[in-house]
């Protein structure tokens, strides 16, 4: 019963878990989830309710049901039920299919992770289950590279002291390797399983909840209760690496593991204009109320006097009262459902089949573009969905994320600074570098990583001679981390905590100082061939207030302390004698920054053996205080990390994505703000803002990390006043009102374009005016050659801050400074906070947003924002489940938004106000005819017309207009960013376009009706008979309507092809030969049926009247509009207008190209802050020093360890969380 979806159990909140292992029937009783998951959105019993219901939501479909059930009363309807029936059957139908599609991929995909097999423990036998049978409480085995089945405590696992490594690249993006452990008590299990089926420990733990950085509980075994933390959990959606297998037991599974409590629901999205067109089919249907009164009351008042004499020859119906008042009311009450049935066409159903048949094609474009196919991973771009295309074209907000989406997470050693001398920069005969990289030639290396590239020969010269500075400098790459070496194939690779790391101590190898091995207590290197071996004495772990490590190490009686990290970290603690060469280091290391490129500095010192050991002592009395021991650790850190010696700096590359930084320059001058959502440090999110242009240096850029809600909200008091100082101070902006939110267009301000606004430097020339928000200065004269560049503000808040900047009371002081900012970045976030930081845009600001990112952890904000995209990593597959679009690069994002999703738009605009247009002008020409027919509710139109107008008659032409037409090519489109902004600004599509399209088709509708009407009243034919008779004047009016309407189609079109001229005059000849065959005797002698319009067309193509009369309307409707788009192109061109011009004549090319050539490259102007990404988390110091952690060679090769006295202090490091 609990399976059915109408009977399930109200759930009672959980507070705290508690299972046993291996005790399934008491864990089951419970009933926690299971760990069968589900992304989709149906199922068999509730797809058709729930699918009829979201279309249902649009009001055109209610509208049409409504109708359907009209034209089944026979006495009201002149139109059969089947002509409803039919099309809102296709249309519910075709976007049924089309979203039990998208479903069926979700199910498709979901079935293939539920099947997956892992091994569990079952009575004394080890067997394979499925992931869905997976159940709380399970005990379960992961063999290496497998994913991790569910959310588990670690048990056991093949590596000494209980550690396992895994890769979080599903939930993160991030690549390099973490550490977990098993508890000391539980490790010596191992792979044992009559052990392992024995172990009855009882876990008591936290409720299920979507803090990825937290776990809490206790597990209690052998009369012990032991405390578990995060350390000692396996997250579903990591990777087990390194590891040969892993024992755990499951705590949550299902849709209660934390990477499912941050995936959030799939939800139903719908576009701003279908939120539009519901609105405006509401008003039509009001106008249809009001056209359906007007024809009550004038039937009323006509039977009344003029019908009810008439009844002879217009008969009654017999349920008509007789009486001449009551029958005249009932029949008046008829009409106007009748014409209720008639008019409908303002709104035809064909509308939504046309708009979804130009999405699918739209969204087919994207499927079918080259340019977005990313060959090295052999990944296309994909539309996950049809319904939002046009919503592309209309972006103001990207939230993306970082590593995995702007970068590769691929480090490399770029360049190097050592003792003053500059390294890495390839410079030719005239002493100028040389930028081209088709100039430079890389050098060959036996050994490198395959991303590694070096072009600077002097590096390997100064090996070679043996400069004593850069041996240093490399001796200590190889020797200062914490890296940990696995032979593979004869090859080592490393295992970093951080990918920088890795990458340094790759660079030392390639350059021969190679890292080969370590024990607890020694490092193991071989330095130009030669094989050396350091005692490790102590490692000083970095964390995140220290911004740097040491290590300290014993090579032939001579005990030295290298250091790493910040570059103002380790400047503090430079002897005073460096002064001189830190400040050539500085040059070197503002240099790099400019660049982009991420900064750490290097340091030694040698120690005495006395300063030493008594050092060690004060070390050893820190490590065993009672009270306040990680200060007194880090004091005594202080003590020995000091007057240092400086050796250089280095300078490594994180490797973006090809065409990011030009993609992210494009898209910021589209208008378009990017805020950066990441879980990295401070300082490496701003120095990759700076690498890929996001930030700049000439931006003022306001940095938050407070811990407290009070000192979050000075902060952002703060900055506030800041940034109304600086406006004022660039602008000639006199902010009067400063509480009033701040808002660069109450001051007339184009963020796109400072320098216009900028005050003029000289005295005189300013001119001042008031809009009541502030007092704006014009000036007359520029003066920008000296003064300050100013291109924006820039935000960057931590996680930490950004948890109190969110709530209720400080939220929309943040979204303030957010909205003015050109770009922010949110560095440490959680999955949840993404999406609370995209919801706060997304309701206050009512702007369109959109969402990218490649890890499960991005997969909260991308179903949370208007458009959810992402990117198909080397990974897990969480966020393009989760997305509308894909593609394989960050930099395909330009095209879909300023190609596909700008002609998106573009296109839906222009039909749906074409289409407005020309059934208004239909309709209309109905009502006209009202006047003229008695209000009889009799059809202007022959019934065939009615039924094919909006079939086969104006359909191709406006379908190709909404499937081919563009302004300017696709090039042309990348190139000019700001035709983007009139998406933004609903220019092309909205309330006043919408009433000039009615107010257009309702003239149009005058015109055609009373020309010919007027035409033809009084005119007869050759022969002598009259040519107003009904059937000849609806032909010419429904002959000069198809060809008016069709005609105003190709003078809204741009792009001619030769299918769009085959559509147009194609659709205009089939109508004159689907009459003349309609109309002909050959229908007559086919079905033996008197059809009243036989030899219409004949008679009335016959006659001169008609090809005047049709001439005379062209005339009068097409004319103005060609004259009016011509003075408009010609005195008033928009965006769109100029660069159609520009294309065709290159009138900017001259202009681009100075614009290019007065570019200049700006020095940084602001302190560079280190960019070294050092892990998140505390350090593997102790796991090494401890001999917790060991490499695979060295456990392999271990034998006795010697007794060594200065080794006794080794574990005097601080305690971390493993």
């Amino acid at each position: 019963m609990n399976k059915i979806p109408f009977f399930k159990k109200k759930k009672v909140e959980e507070t705290s878990r508690k299972i046993k292992a291996n005790d399934p029937d008491a864990n089951a009783a419970k009933e926690y989830a299971g760990n069968q998951i589900s992304t989709s959105k149906y199922n068999l019993i509730t797809f058709l309710p729930k699918n009829l219901f979201e279309q249902f939501r649009r009001l055109a479909n209610a509208y049409f049901l409504f109708l359907l059930c009209l034209q089944l009363i026979p006495q009201i309807s002149s139109l059969a039920p089947v002509t409803t029936i039919l099309p809102l059957v296709f249309v519910l139908a075709l976007t049924a299919i089309k979203d039990a599609s998208d479903d069926i991929a979700r199910h498709r995909s979901d079935n293939q992770v539920n099947n997956r097999e892992t091994k569990t423990v079952v009575g004394n036998e080890l067997g394979a289950r499925k992931w869905r049978d997976i159940k709380v409480g399970d005990l379960v085995r992961l063999e290496n590279n497998e994913f991790v089945t569910a959310d588990i405590v670690l048990v056991s696992t093949s590596e000494p002291n209980g550690l396992c490594f895994i890769e979080t690249a599903e939930l993160d993006g991030e690549t390099n390797l973490k550490v977990r452990q098993a508890l000391e008590e539980t490790c010596g299990l191992e792979d044992n399983i009559d052990q392992l089926s024995q172990f009855d420990a009882e876990i008591e733990y936290e409720a299920p909840n979507n803090n990825l950085g937290r776990f809490e509980g206790n597990l209690t075994w052998k009369g012990k209760t032991l405390p578990l933390k995060n350390d000692n959990v396996l997250l579903r959606g990591t990777r087990l690496r390194n590891t040969h297998w892993a024992f755990g037991i499951v705590c949550y599974a299902g849709a209660d593991t934390k990477l499912m409590k941050n995936s959030g629901k799939a939800t139903f999205k719908r576009t701003k204009i279908d939120h539009l067109l519901n609105r405006i089919i509401l008003g039509i249907f009001f106008f249809l109320l009001v056209m359906c009164a007007i024809m009550t009351i004038c039937c009323g008042f006509w039977e009344s006097f003029v019908g009810y004499d008439f009844r002879m020859y217009l008969p009654w119906e017999t349920y008509i009262s007789t009486d001449q008042r009551i029958g005249a009311l009932e029949k008046s009450l008829l009409v106007f459902l009748s014409y209720i049935i008639i008019l409908n066409t303002v709104v035809p159903i064909s509308l939504y089949v046309s708009v979804e048949f130009i999405r699918l094609l739209q969204s087919k474009w994207i499927d079918w573009d080259s340019k977005m196919y990313y060959e090295p991973n052999n990944v296309p771009a994909q539309a996950r969905t049809t319904t939002l295309n046009e919503e592309l074209g209309q972006i103001e907000y990207i939230f993306s994320d970082k590593t995995g989406t702007l970068t590769q997470n691929i480090m490399t050693f770029n360049k190097c600074s050592i003792r003053g001398q500059l390294y890495g920069y390839v410079t030719d005969e005239a002493g100028n570098e040389i930028q081209d990289p088709e100039k430079l030639k890389a050098i060959h290396f036996d050994e490198k990583d395959d991303d590694f590239e070096w072009y600077d020969q002097k590096l390997i010269d100064a090996i070679k001679k043996g400069d004593k500075d850069v041996h240093t400098f490399f001796t200590l790459l190889a020797l200062c981390h914490t890296v940990m070496p696995e032979e593979k194939d004869g090859k080592i690779n490393y295992q970093a905590q951080s990918p920088d790391e890795n990458a340094l101590v790759s660079a030392a190898r390639t350059f021969g100082f190679v890292f080969v091995n370590r024990t607890q207590s020694s490092i193991s290197v071989k330095l130009q061939d030669k094989d050396s071996t350091y005692d490790l004495l102590n490692i000083l772990d970095f964390d995140n207030d220290r911004k740097r490590m040491s290590v300290i190490v014993k090579k032939d009686g001579k005990i030295i302390l290298f250091c790493k990290g910040a570059d103002s970290k380790i400047k503090e603690r430079l002897d005073s004698s460096e002064r001189e060469m830190m400040s050539e280091t500085d040059e070197h290391l503002n240099k790099f920054a400019t660049d982009g490129l991420r900064t750490l500095c290097l340091a030694y010192r040698e120690l005495n053996e006395g300063e030493y050991n008594k050092w060690a002592e004060k070390l050893n009395k820190a490590n065993t205080s009672m009270e306040k021991r990680e200060e007194k650790v880090n004091e005594t850190y202080e003590e020995i990390e000091k007057n240092l010696k400086l050796i250089g700096a280095t300078a490594i590359e994180d490797k973006l994505q090809d065409g990011v930084p030009q993609c992210i320059e494009r898209l910021a001058r589209a208008g378009i703000k990017i805020w950066v959502l990441t879980g990295d440090k401070v300082e490496t999110a701003y120095n990759i803002g700076l690498s890929c242009r996001l930030l700049t240096n000439d931006m003022e850029i306001y940095i938050i990390e407070e811990d407290s809600e009070n000192s979050v909200e000075k902060k952002l008091a703060e900055i506030r006043n800041e940034m109304i100082g600086k406006i004022e101070q660039l602008f000639d902006v006199k902010i009067e009102d400063r509480q009033k939110r701040l808002d660069w267009k109450d001051w007339g301000i184009d963020v796109m374009k400072f320098d216009q606004h900028r005050k003029n430097e000289e005295p005189n020339g300013k001119t001042q005016r008031s809009n009541g928000h502030a007092t704006t200065t014009t000036t007359h004269e520029s003066g920008a050659h000296d003064r300050e560049q100013f291109e924006g503000f820039g935000l960057l808040i931590t996680g930490q801050a950004l948890a109190f900047a969110l709530t209720d009371k400080l939220k929309m002081k943040l979204l303030e400074l957010g909205t003015m900012c050109k770009a922010v970045v949110c560095c440490r976030v959680t999955p949840l906070q993404k999406a609370q930081v995209v919801e706060l845009v997304m309701q206050n600001e009512k702007k369109i947003t959109l969402a990218i990112g490649d890890g499960a952890n991005d997969v909260s904000m991308i179903q949370k924002a208007h458009i959810g995209v992402g990117i198909s990593g080397q990974e897990g597959r969480q966020a393009v489940l989760a997305s509308d679009y894909s593609f394989g690069q960050f930099r395909y994002l330009e095209r879909l938004l300023l190609v596909h999703g700008r002609w998106s738009y573009l296109r839906i605009s222009k039909f749906l106000r074409y289409f407005f247009y020309k059934n208004f002008a239909f309709t209309l020409c109905h009502f006209w005819f009202g006047f003229f027919s008695g209000f009889s509710a009799q059809t202007l139109y022959d019934p065939f017309f009615v039924a094919t107008y909006n079939v086969f008659f104006s359909s191709l032409p406006v379908l190709a207009l909404g499937v081919f037409d563009q302004d300017v090519s696709a090039d042309h489109s990348m190139s000019k960013p700001p035709l983007y902004t009139p998406g933004q600004n609903n220019e092309f599509f909205n309330k006043k376009i919408f009433a000039e399209s009615v107010i257009h088709g309702i003239l149009t509708s005058c015109i055609i009706f009373f020309v010919p009407y007027l035409s033809v009243s009084n005119s007869t034919r050759p022969g002598g008979m009259t040519q107003a008779d009904l059937q000849s004047f609806g032909f010419m009016v429904a002959t000069i309507m198809i060809i008016v309407v069709n005609l105003e189609n190709a003078l809204e079109t741009w792009y001619w092809t030769g299918l769009y001229h085959f559509v147009l005059w194609g659709t205009i000849v089939v109508h004159f030969l689907f009459h003349f065959v309609l109309y002909s005797t050959i229908i007559y002698s086919i079905f033996k049926t008197n059809y009243g319009y036989v030899g219409v067309a004949q008679s009335v193509l016959s006659t001169g009247n008609f090809w005047f009369t049709l001439f005379l309307t062209c005339t009068i409707l097409l004319l103005p509009v060609f004259c009016r788009e011509f003075f408009r192109m010609r005195f008033m061109p928009n965006k769109t207008d100029r660069a159609r011009l520009n294309q065709k004549f290159r009138t900017e090319e001259k202009a681009a190209f100075v614009a290019h050539i007065q570019q200049k490259l700006r020095q940084s102007k602001r302190s560079i802050r280190s960019g070294y990404a050092f892990s998140q988390q505390q350090g593997w110091g102790p796991l090494i020093t401890s001999g917790r952690m060991q490499s695979k060679s060295a456990t392999r090769t271990r034998q006795q360890p010697q007794q060594q006295p200065q080794t006794q202090n080794n574990n005097n490091v601080i305690q971390t969380r493993f």
